[in-house]
């Protein structure tokens, strides 16, 4: 969980520069972040706001099942190998997505992703179930 942390404070660093370098590049006025409205921010900036925003959207069902797995003691090396994949596709999807954006290889990352997480829950789901109470 700590390194998808990192990960998203590693983008919020990239997402704060770029908005800094398009201000400051007269693409974009300072005025229009205060509620993103009247103007139409620059793809170098709206990238990674928009993978920032991404950052909150699929990886809270990741940090909820590695949360379940804890407090299930569920916490053996499957689920720490798949949480460690999950990971690493994220930070695969955040490279593409911020780079060079190439399509094809971001939906490929995105989704080997969520089929990872679904492993997640999938793996924790059935592991609760049959263990002894």
């Amino acid at each position: 969980m700590f390194a998808m942390v990192l990960l998203t404070a590693f983008v919020l660093a990239i997402l704060f520069r770029s908005r800094v370098g398009a201000v400051r590049k007269g693409l974009i006025t300072a005025s229009y972040f205060r509620i993103y409205q009247g103007e139409t921010e620059p793809e170098s900036s709206a990238k990674p706001g928009r993978h920032f925003a991404n950052l909150f959207e699929a990886p809270i069902l990741f940090y909820v099942v590695c949360l379940a797995a804890m407090v299930t003691h569920f916490t053996g090396p499957a689920i720490q190998v798949l949480a460690w994949v999950y990971v690493a596709a994220r930070v695969v999807h955040a490279y593409v997505h911020l780079g060079s954006n190439r399509l094809r290889h971001r939906m490929r990352a995105y989704f080997f992703g969520w089929g990872i997480l679904l492993a997640m829950w999938i793996y924790l789901v059935i592991g609760v179930s049959i263990s002894p109470a």
